[in-house]
């Protein structure tokens, strides 16, 4: 129903007919308020992607609710494009550009009226049906919730899912006791024994096959739980159901054909650990019957069917990427099955005592030993969020002053980092000569580069100082990395990173907009990276954070990444990678769409996956796994979401403390407490530091003076790239003898 936390007290926030305004909400139950009259007609819809811009589209409001089709035949005969309550959104409108914005929980939809009296009336019919649609869904009784409440839906789904979970381990227990009874001799021979010939065997085998398919369903079923729980909370979720569910099966058609059931299973299950649930929903199964191979073919079905975790339903087909290969493009052949490590250059064990060690490729033990937790768990303290940002609706967060509890112990400057991790990908680009195939792991490369924030939309980073600075020597993964903060207004991040085989740069700065529920990150600039003679430049899509305010906080990547290749000769090669905007129920949450076309526009490969999980090259069922996010830390949820590779960012070893420029983030006071888990002590120096900053700036201007960054510089066309002296001066004089201004 309509929570009270929606109810929130809204008024005009501007007075200027180019801002945008919020739409009160209903504030109480008014009795019978007179149904509103319906209300139709064509209004303009912007997309994103494909065909970003403003397009037509006929909308009918009518009871609260209003749905959209591309024409008003369409809407007739029932196809829609789309369905939202508008009493559940949050409605903003800007009266200069007749624009009018619907938050929901899921999306954001942006509207457009061509005359000023047609937005007129769609504004007040709006308000209308809002107020209406909310007093309706405020005396709704509990116990009949609307079913075109998608928050009662998921209520009522998650009251059923809980009672079923009880009975699953209530069968669990009966399991244990039942299954250690059957003789083992009986559960593998037995059945083989009597079966007389081949024709029962395949009439068993189909029943067996049944099973999995109602397995099947009931995981679809699941998916409609996807945007009840927090991201980090999702895979928990499913796998606990998942072995819930398989148990119960297990038990149910354990009943139904005895041991013939556990002896089936038993001739499918791999040797390896995997179970076979993994396997049972590609539409091209290969599984083992005693030492012959059995093909099992089932009806083809469409990309809808793949399952959530697309790294599972490929697991088998692993890609053995080499950096010293260069024939290692997709093949349907066998002979690619691997389950070597996407990383070549560096492997990482464990030694007796638990901790990491780097080996690198010829042998040798790397000095360095890396942590694998932060100094503190993430301290939970609550802020009325809400009181700092209704006053900034649609405003650049950028320029808004957030505390500390809201950040995460890491910068931007090192969340630029964070997107060279699976460096690997670019080292095997660099030896692979195919030019289309390093296409191919470029894309993979660009798409690895959101794997880190999954995890993370429960926190926002430290915004860097004026002048300050972060490297990152990684001698085990063969980069050297620094950025500066080169602008105060706008905020610019400058970044650059090398190796043998590469060079990768970009400058970045974010437009953000809080739009009631959600807030929206828009990322300018371009990212380039040189791999010998060639360059590539792509831009980085839409990060949305929703449910900003209440409930669990989830990150959506939407938008289209154009990687452009050129050389000496000119442009050859050309690859789209479109991240998917989630669908209602998260039936496509994350997924991501690609391909790669030579300079005639010839599709050459295919890409799809998830973002947060894997790449694939090729489709299903044959398809080879290019990228694969690596595992995250066994606790990672009480440590912001952090992967292994983040914890080891703002480290801070002793011996490194006298290499470092004064400017380096890991001397940065508020972050360091933050990390340490002193939120109070963070807090301090978080607003000391600000005033500093603040205090600079005046001086600067007072005076005439303008910034000149340090180690990064201006190009002719406006980005910024490094100067080449960070290194030189780190070893040569030295930091330590250089004026640097004081930050905090």
């Amino acid at each position: 129903g309509f929570s009270p936390m929606k109810s929130l007290t809204f008024c005009s926030l501007f007075n200027s007919t180019d801002s945008w305004e919020l739409v009160e909400d209903l504030q109480g139950l008014t009795g019978n308020i007179q149904k509103p009259e319906k209300q139709e007609g064509l209004l303009l819809k912007k997309r994103k992607w494909p065909m970003k811009g403003w397009h037509k589209r006929y909308f009918l409001l009518e009871r609260g609710i209003l749905t959209y089709a591309k024409t008003g035949t369409d809407l007739k005969k029932g196809r829609l494009r789309g369905r939202i309550d508008v009493g559940l959104s949050v409605m903003a409108m800007k009266k200069k550009s007749m624009c009018i914005d619907l938050d929901t929980e899921d999306s954001i939809y942006h509207l457009k009226a061509k005359t000023r009296d047609l937005f007129e009336q769609w504004v007040t019919q709006l308000r209308h049906h809002r107020t209406f649609r909310q007093n309706e869904i405020t005396m709704e009784p509990p116990e009949r919730p609307l079913q075109s409440d998608p928050t009662a839906n998921r209520r009522k789904v998650t009251q059923q899912y809980t009672q079923k979970t009880h009975f699953v381990f209530f069968l669990f227990f009966y399991q244990r006791s039942f299954l250690s009874k059957l003789p083992s001799a009986l559960l593998k021979n037995s059945w083989w024994q009597n079966s007389q010939d081949m024709d029962k065997c395949c009439k068993d085998l189909s029943e067996c096959e049944s099973a999995l398919l109602e397995l099947n369903l009931l995981l679809k079923n699941m998916e409609v739980l996807h945007r009840t729980f927090s991201a980090p909370a999702i895979n928990l979720l499913q796998v606990g159901l998942f072995a819930c569910v398989s148990l119960y099966l297990w038990i149910k058609y354990v009943f139904m054909f005895g041991n013939k059931f556990v002896y089936m299973l038993s001739c499918y299950w791999p040797k390896s650990t995997k179970p076979i649930m993994t396997q049972m929903f590609s539409t091209d199964q290969e599984v083992l019957v005693g030492s012959r191979p059995l093909r099992q073919q089932v009806s083809s079905e469409s990309r809808g069917s793949i399952p959530e975790s697309l790294s599972e339903f490929f697991d088998a087909k692993e890609y053995l990427l080499s950096g010293s290969s260069s024939e290692n493009e997709a093949s349907d052949d066998d002979s690619y099955v691997s389950d070597v490590s996407d990383s070549t250059s560096v492997e990482f064990c464990r030694n007796e005592n638990g901790v990491a060690k780097e080996i690198s490729s010829n042998g040798n033990n790397c000095a360095v030993k890396r942590r694998e937790r932060l100094p503190s768990t993430r301290m939970n303290e609550s802020v009325n969020l809400w009181s700092i940002l209704r006053s900034n609706i649609g405003k650049d967060l950028s320029k808004v002053a957030m505390p500390v509890q809201l950040n995460e112990p890491l910068n931007t400057l090192q969340r630029l980092c964070e997107e060279v991790e699976y460096c690997h990908l670019l080292d095997t680009a660099a030896n692979t000569h195919d030019p289309h195939m390093r296409m191919v792991y470029i894309a993979a490369f660009a798409v690895s580069a959101y794997a880190c924030s999954f995890t993370r939309a429960g926190g926002k980073p430290f915004n860097p100082i004026l002048g300050e600075t972060y490297e990152c020597l990684r001698p085990d993964k063969g980069f050297h990395f620094i950025a500066e903060q080169v602008s105060h207004h706008p905020p610019v991040s400058a970044c650059h990173c090398e190796s043998k085989n590469y060079t990768f740069w970009q400058d970045v700065r974010w437009k953000n907009k809080f739009w009631g529920k959600s807030m929206e990150i828009v990322p300018m600039g371009v990212t380039r990276l040189e791999l010998f003679a060639d360059r590539y430049e792509w831009s980085k899509v839409t990060s949305c954070i929703h449910n900003i305010l209440s409930g669990q906080r989830w990150i959506e990547h939407y938008g289209e990444i154009s990687i452009k290749h050129s050389t000496t000769m000119g442009d050859v090669s050309l690859c789209k990678v479109t991240f998917l905007k989630s669908r209602s129920g998260g039936l496509n949450a994350n997924e991501v769409e690609g391909m790669v076309t030579d300079s005639n526009g010839r599709v050459i490969h295919s890409l799809f996956g998830k973002w947060n999980e894997a790449l694939y090259l090729g489709k299903p069922p044959s398809a080879t796994c290019i990228w694969r996010a690596n595992p995250m830390p066994e606790d990672h949820e009480q440590y912001y979401g952090f992967t292994q590779f983040a914890i080891e960012l703002n480290e801070l070893e002793e011996g490194l403390k006298p290499l470092l420029p004064l400017t380096d983030t890991r001397f940065r006071p508020d972050q360091r407490l933050l990390e340490e888990g002193d939120i109070a002590g963070a807090e301090e120096q978080k607003e000391r530091t600000e005033v500093l900053q603040r205090e600079r700036r005046r001086v600067l201007q007072e005076n005439n003076i303008t910034h000149s960054p340090r180690f990064f510089k201006r190009a002719e066309d406006d980005s910024w790239v490094s100067n080449g002296t960070y290194w030189d001066l780190r070893k040569d004089p030295g930091f330590s003898k250089l004026e640097f201004p004081v930050l905090w």
